[in-house]
């Protein structure tokens, strides 16, 4: 098998999910203008895949009230500390700055609705499937 997505429930999917394209450079896989407002985003390489939705009849997660090591969000950033302080211009707010032993930097922060968003410079990146 493989991966094809992980899903949010969302108060908001379509302001989060244009935040997601605007700040993180994700694209709209596919959407839906209609409840529950879904919203599928790839990142740049169209491998990964997160939906975003509302759904109301579920009580929604209190994300803010997660605490981030339970769950996250991660993205690579070839900058952690640029991009930490670019989100934060753009409504993010920050949970901590992590340097780590071998050189990279792990950045946790929220999103503006309180998703947890974990920025991460890695000194050895994960390889990428296929060899690339």
């Amino acid at each position: 098998m493989k991966f094809e997505h992980f899903a949010l429930n969302v108060p908001d999917p379509r302001a989060q999910a244009q935040w997601y394209v605007q700040q993180l450079g994700f694209v709209i896989a596919r959407s839906r203008a209609d409840a529950p407002f879904t919203h599928f985003l790839a990142d740049e390489t169209g491998r990964t895949i997160v939906e975003l939705y509302a759904n109301t009849s579920v009580a929604l997660p209190d994300y803010a009230a997660m605490p981030p090591l339970n769950f996250h969000l991660a993205v690579v950033a070839g900058d952690a500390k640029a991009e930490r302080a670019r989100l934060e211009r753009a409504g993010a707010t920050l949970v901590r700055e992590e340097p780590q032993p071998d050189g990279s930097v792990l950045v946790m922060m929220r999103d503006p609705w309180g998703v947890p968003l974990q920025l991460c410079q890695r000194t050895v990146p994960f390889p990428m499937p296929g060899g690339s």
